[in-house]
């Protein structure tokens, strides 16, 4: 059985959640927004989920467009 294995996206708001959001689907990658998990901290209430495969695209794409987050996270 082959099973994905996701990284989070942590934002210190939810206005960057939605912005990150954006950016990342008009970079063709697929994201979706979720609660923050428990065991995590985040002054935020989501955060976005994405397939880890894409972890260096993600980072790219967030920091060319000066997307402000807290921090990336492995699953």
């Amino acid at each position: 059985m082959n099973e994905t294995t996701y990284g989070i996206i942590l934002f210190h708001s939810t206005n960057w959640a939605i912005k990150a959001e954006k950016v990342l689907q008009g970079a063709g990658l697929e994201v979706k927004l979720i609660p923050v998990p428990r065991h995590l901290s985040s002054d935020c209430g989501v955060c976005l989920r994405f397939d880890w495969a894409d972890e260096g695209a993600v980072r790219r794409a967030l920091e060319e467009a000066r997307v402000e987050f807290e921090g990336i996270h492995r699953l």
